[in-house]
């Protein structure tokens, strides 16, 4: 197993938040170095794909578990400007704010209550941060609430995770209460194929009631 599949490993075995917002402290560094160079990681120009079919580029976006910021990249390549990343991780965050495409970046944790207003954006998207050990389906019930009605939630999630680990569920859940209506669900892709060609995700896509 390579240096970066160990650090992969370490950081998805933390046993508490605490921890694991340790952990990324430590692995922010050469996150972006491990995704992309041994794991071949292209969950978020898969993501983005499908925002920029419902986002105009003038939205205010949230990227909801921003990292070092791949996804806020991706954003701002396609002409997206006005975006916040929030992530758990001071280190994790130190390294996006370097990349210079957010124009807010704040320390939150997502399953906890997020310190923004009712309807603050006109879309979040969250990108392999739903998933064992990370974010739980309720934080979904959070990211409804700041986006405005006839936003858009952007989301990957792995397939068994989405069937047994609440998050099927809380989407239903929340489509049966018209909190949010499903606008389209990616086929599942490969979006690891070089670290872990096994593992697939889905792109979820749903428009706030």
């Amino acid at each position: 197993m390579s240096d970066s599949e160990n650090r992969v490993q370490w950081v998805y075995s933390a046993p508490n938040t605490e921890e694991l917002e340790r952990r990324y402290d430590e692995w922010a560094k050469e996150y972006d170095g491990d995704l992309e160079r041994d794991f071949g990681w292209q969950g978020p120009s898969f993501a983005v794909d499908y925002l920029v079919q419902h986002v105009p580029s003038s939205a205010r976006i949230l990227d909801a578990g921003a990292g070092t910021g791949l996804v806020g990249v991706e954003l701002w390549r396609r002409g997206y400007m006005n975006l916040v990343g929030m992530d758990m991780s001071l280190g994790m965050i130190q390294q996006a704010r370097q990349k210079g495409v957010y124009n807010q970046l704040d320390r939150m944790v997502l399953g906890e209550r997020l310190a923004y207003a009712d309807g603050e954006f006109d879309a979040v998207i969250s990108v392999g941060v739903l998933t064992l050990g990370h974010a739980p389906a309720h934080a979904l019930d959070e990211l409804v609430r700041i986006t405005k009605a006839g936003g858009y939630i952007v989301f990957s999630l792995r397939p068994d995770v989405y069937v047994q680990h609440g998050f099927k569920e809380k989407q239903v859940d929340l489509d049966a209460n018209g909190a949010w209506k499903l606008v389209e669900v990616s086929p599942e892709v490969k979006i690891l194929p070089k670290g872990e060609p096994e593992v697939r995700h889905q792109v979820w896509v749903y428009e706030v009631a």
